[in-house]
C-alpha cells in the first residue's frame, strides 16, 4: 500500500461527516472500535449487508461477532491497528449472520488518526465465496463425469479384450486399422500391435478384398451390410459381419471376423473356447438380456433373474422384456425405436418391477447386433438403488427437475403429478428470486410478491431454511 505524499495539505479541510461518508462508501462494512475492541459505531455500503448482521452490535466486542475460528485474525487485526508498525494487512473473518450462517468478510483495521479509536473496512465475501463453492461444485462434477467415463472405458476393453471372436475396427476414410482385439490377432496370424495402422483388407485374395471393401461401402451408406465371406491368401476362409460406431466426431466402422471350416462351410471353434465370455456374462452383477427385434426374451443372466425375482430361465425366455420395465408399453418401445435408429442406448432411467411386487431403480445401456436381416437387441441393466437412495429425497418430497417428473408418469395418478409439478415449479421460482438476490430473504419476498412471512413458511416446507431463519422477519 503507498501512502498519500501530503495527506494535510490535500485533505486537511474535510469535515468528520465528509470523513464518515468516504469510509461508509468505500467499504461494504465498516467499524468503529474502541481501544479495547469494542463496537462503537458502524456503517453499510449497502442495505442487504445490514439486514444480515445482528442489530445488537454497537456495544458488543468485535470479538464477539465471528466464530471461534476467526478470533485470533481479529485478536492479530486490533493487535496491527494499535502497533501502527507496516502497513495494515487484510484479514478474512468469518461473522455469524441473523440466521446462523457464516458471512466472510475481509477487514483492514487501522488507528483513527492519533486518537484512541481504531476503525476497520470490511469487504463482503458472500458474492466470491458463492462463486468458489460453484467452482467446488463444478470440480466435482468433471470428476464424478471423469470417472464414470473411466469405468465404461475399462470395461469396454475387458470385453474387447476378452471377446473370442475376432473383431476389428476401422476407419473408413482411410481403410486404416484403428483397433483389433488378441483374437483378431491370432486368425490373422500377426500380432494385433502390427494390425493397428496396417491397411485393411491385407493380406485377402482379391474376391475377398472386393466383398470387404462392399460390405464397408454398404455400411458407410446405409448403416448395415450384408454378411460377406472372404478367404486369405493362405487359404483360411472367413464370415464377416460389421456395424458403424461412434468415437467422439469420427465415425468408425466394427468388422467382426468368424473363421469357417474350408470343409463343412461352418463356423470353426475359436482358438479360445465361447463358455469363458459367456461364464463372464452369467457372473457378472450386472443384468444381461439378449432378445429379438421385438422385444422378447432369447436368453438373460442370473443378475437379471434376480432383479426380475424370477426362479430360473425358462420362465423369462420368449416373454416380451416390456413385462418388467417401469412403464409397460413405454420404456421398450422408446429403447427398440432408438436402437433401431442409432443402434446404442446409453444411460437410459426406468425401473424394474419383480413378479413379487418390489421395483428397482435401473440404468439401461443397450446395443443392436446385426447378423443377417433380423438383429438382436443387447440390454445391460445396472441396479442404481443405492446411488439413487444417497441423492433422493423422502417419498413426499418434490421432484427435481422435469427429467423427474416425466419418470412420474406411469406410476402415480395424473392428479398427484400436477401438484407435484406446482409445487416443483414454486420452489424453482423462490430459489431463482434468492439467486438473484443474493439470498436476502427480505428482497425475495418482495420479488415474488409474497409477505416475508408467507415466504418463510415456504422456505420451511421446502427444506430450504435452517430453523430459527424467520427471526429476521419484521
Amino acid at each position: 500500500m503507498k501512502p498519500f505524499d501530503a495527506p494535510e495539505s490535500a485533505l486537511g479541510g474535510i469535515g468528520t461527516d465528509t470523513i464518515a461518508t468516504l469510509i461508509a462508501a468505500a467499504s461494504d462494512i465498516a467499524l468503529i472500535l474502541d481501544d479495547k475492541g469494542i463496537i462503537r459505531d458502524l456503517a453499510f455500503g449497502n442495505e442487504e449487508l445490514s439486514s444480515e448482521v445482528a442489530e445488537d452490535w454497537i456495544g458488543r466486542a468485535w470479538i464477539e461477532t465471528v466464530t471461534n475460528d476467526s478470533r485470533p485474525r481479529i485478536e492479530a487485526l486490533i493487535a496491527d491497528a494499535k502497533s501502527s508498525v507496516g502497513p495494515p494487512t487484510w484479514r478474512q473473518v468469518d461473522h455469524l449472520s441473523r440466521d446462523g450462517a457464516e458471512m466472510p468478510v475481509r477487514y483492514l483495521a487501522t488507528r483513527l488518526g492519533d486518537r484512541d479509536h481504531l476503525v476497520a473496512i470490511g469487504r463482503n465475501l458472500q458474492g466470491i465465496a458463492a462463486l468458489q463453492q460453484r467452482l467446488v461444485d463444478a470440480q466435482q462434477s468433471l470428476e464424478r463425469d471423469y470417472w464414470r467415463l473411466r469405468q465404461l472405458e475399462t470395461r469396454y476393453r475387458l470385453l474387447f479384450r476378452s471377446a473370442t471372436d475376432a473383431i476389428v475396427i476401422i476407419d473408413p476414410e482411410t481403410s486404416k486399422v484403428v483397433e483389433a482385439n488378441p483374437a483378431a490377432a491370432l486368425l490373422l496370424t500377426a500380432d494385433s500391435r502390427r494390425l493397428v495402422g496396417r491397411s485393411f483388407p491385407d493380406g485377402f485374395d482379391e474376391s475377398g478384398t472386393r466383398a470387404i471393401q462392399s460390405l464397408v461401402a454398404g455400411i458407410r451408406a446405409a448403416g448395415r451390410g450384408n454378411d460377406v465371406r472372404a478367404q486369405l491368401r493362405t487359404g483360411a476362409t472367413f464370415q464377416i459381419s460389421g456395424a458403424p460406431v461412434r468415437q467422439e466426431n469420427n465415425s468408425l466402422i466394427l468388422l467382426r471376423l468368424s473363421r469357417l471350416d474350408t470343409d463343412t462351410g461352418e463356423q470353426s471353434p475359436s482358438v479360445e473356447p465361447r463358455s469363458r465370455l459367456s461364464k463372464m456374462v452369467e457372473k457378472v452383477p450386472d443384468g444381461v438380456v439378449l432378445t429379438a427385434n421385438d422385444g422378447r426374451i432369447l436368453s438373460a443372466n442370473a443378475a437379471f433373474l434376480e432383479l426380475a425375482q424370477v426362479p430360473n430361465e425358462d420362465q423369462v425366455r420368449g416373454e416380451s422384456l416390456d413385462r418388467w420395465l417401469g412403464r409397460p408399453g413405454v420404456d421398450l418401445n422408446v429403447l427398440i425405436a432408438n436402437l433401431r435408429q442409432h443402434g446404442a442406448v446409453r444411460l437410459f432411467a426406468t425401473h424394474i418391477r419383480s413378479e413379487l411386487g418390489s421395483s428397482s431403480e435401473v440404468e439401461i445401456s443397450a446395443t443392436a447386433v446385426h447378423n443377417g436381416d433380423q438383429p438382436s437387441f443387447g440390454f445391460i441393466i445396472r441396479n442404481v438403488d443405492r446411488r439413487v437412495s444417497a441423492d433422493t429425497r423422502g417419498e413426499g418430497a418434490l421432484p427435481r427437475s422435469i427429467e423427474h417428473l416425466s419418470e412420474l408418469v406411469g406410476r402415480v395418478p395424473l392428479k398427484e403429478v400436477v401438484r407435484e409439478s406446482t409445487d416443483m415449479i414454486e420452489r424453482l421460482c423462490i430459489e431463482a428470486a434468492l439467486e438473484l438476490t443474493g439470498d436476502n430473504r427480505a428482497s425475495a419476498a418482495e420479488l415474488l410478491g409474497l409477505s416475508r412471512q408467507s415466504l418463510y413458511v415456504k422456505l420451511r416446507r421446502y427444506g430450504l431454511s435452517e430453523p430459527g431463519a424467520e427471526s429476521d422477519s419484521e
